[in-house]
């Protein structure tokens, strides 16, 4: 893992975006310290809507009044 200071990220940032989106991960330093990893983005697949379903039940009473004796437990 390559390690460059700040101001080599801000002169050579497109340089380091393309090594990173090849799969490097750089850390940036302020100095000797190590403030941000630069790492390639992972793409996510889109979300299917309804994939789920008839897999999830939500109940009729989901929204009615919680019992006093448990309301009060969250008082505590």
């Amino acid at each position: 893992m390559a390690t460059v200071t700040i101001h080599e990220a801000k002169t050579h940032l497109s340089r380091l975006l393309r090594r990173a989106s090849g799969g490097e991960e750089i850390i940036i330093a302020r100095g000797k310290e190590p403030v941000a990893k630069l790492v390639p983005l992972v793409p996510t697949k889109p979300r299917l809507l309804g994939q789920d379903r008839g897999k999830v039940v939500i109940s009729d009473d989901f929204d009615a009044p919680l019992p006093e004796d448990l309301l009060r437990t969250f008082e505590e």
